[in-house]
């Protein structure tokens, strides 16, 4: 399900934020940094012919504003699975970060965007990747409830155990947002309600601390 971005997402409105940045391997030219400022207005704006015919004019596909920001980010974010595959086929590049070190597979996640997120994956998105907060692709989806994607990235190879900062799990981060629905996928999928966080909390404790009875009851009957 769609999902409010945060602030983490952000692109602003004001024309700073709109004047790409170099794109990738690209010095640029006056004609094609304002091919590349139409290329980035456009896709904030969900623009998709415009964004197309820019790329056709001779737009740098993975020119970024100055949130760092590419296209190919901005489509994903916004769940525009025939954008994100179009500009993929064309050399976007998959795991160009912007300034937050946000990931198209992250924006995708944090979306609750499935489709995006396996073809993400099918191009070889790395799972692994961190923000500049330490969160994964898979904090994300865990975190704001999208079962399906956290189904998605664990079919994919992510360790359902895997530990993030502070020694936090998948499941810890959807007990501690309520994500009942998330809850059940990952402990169906093997999360060991028993690990800890560097305070010595398990899931269970992170899921009654935040006042979540439903998931507070999933993990006391998962509890051996």
């Amino acid at each position: 399900m769609k999902r409010i971005t945060n602030a983490v997402f952000a692109t602003g409105v004001c024309l700073t934020l709109l004047l790409p940045l170099p794109a990738v391997g690209d010095q640029g030219s006056p004609a094609v940094y304002t091919l590349n400022a139409q290329l980035l207005a456009g896709a904030r704006a969900g623009d998709a012919d415009g964004v197309r015919r820019v790329i056709e004019q001779g737009a740098s596909i993975n020119a970024r504003n100055r949130g760092g920001n590419t296209a190919l980010l901005l489509f994903a974010q916004e769940g525009n699975l025939e954008m994100v595959a179009y500009l993929l086929d064309r050399g976007g590049a998959v795991d160009l970060a912007n300034l937050e070190k946000v990931t198209p597979l992250m924006a995708a996640a944090h979306g609750g965007y499935a489709d995006i997120v396996g073809l993400l994956i099918e191009r070889g998105a790395s799972l692994d990747a961190q923000d500049q907060v330490f969160k994964t692709a898979m904090v994300y989806a865990a975190a704001a409830g999208n079962d399906d994607v956290v189904g998605l990235l664990l079919e994919a190879g992510v360790d359902v155990n895997q530990r993030y900062r502070h020694q936090l799990t998948a499941l810890m981060w959807a007990a501690g947002y309520g994500e009942v629905d998330a809850v059940r996928v990952l402990l169906g999928s093997g999360a060991d309600p028993d690990l800890r966080d560097d305070r010595g909390k398990t899931a269970l404790d992170i899921g009654q601390d935040a006042g979540y009875d439903d998931v507070t009851d999933l993990l006391e009957a998962a509890a051996p």
